[in-house]
């Protein structure tokens, strides 16, 4: 079966609160990407990070199992280097099958408060 959803997704809004407050990691600021593969075929997702003041970094390798979904935290990637916590950032999603993408961000920088927002990211590819 084909997949749903788009091979190329832009989330232009990441910055990852900071700091925290609350237990980790359940009540840790983060900004997620939540991405559904309902196709055959494993998808293998490559995420740029685009900043305001310098050149984009990436690709970041995600591996999403075919009839999957996939929780990935950003503050978690490190690899080619970690997003800075409290910066603001912009990043694209490029899958070679297509797959659905979602942003949710956690916000407890206030204490004693949770904020939670999600959000589609934009299907660029259509």
């Amino acid at each position: 079966m084909a997949g749903l959803g788009g091979r190329v997704w832009v989330v232009p809004g990441g910055r990852i609160p900071f700091p925290s407050d609350g237990d980790e990691p359940e009540f840790t600021g983060f900004d997620q990407l939540c991405v559904l593969n309902t196709g055959d075929e494993t998808a293998e997702l490559e995420l740029t990070v685009y900043y305001p003041d310098q050149e984009p970094v990436g690709p970041y390798p995600i591996e999403v199992g075919a009839r999957r979904v996939r929780h990935v935290r950003l503050n978690d990637l490190v690899d080619p280097e970690a997003i800075t916590l409290g910066r603001q950032f912009g990043c694209v999603v490029r899958s070679q099958v297509p797959v659905v993408v979602q942003f949710v961000r956690q916000d407890t920088r206030l204490p004693g408060a949770l904020g939670l927002i999600g959000t589609m990211a934009f299907p660029a590819d259509r």
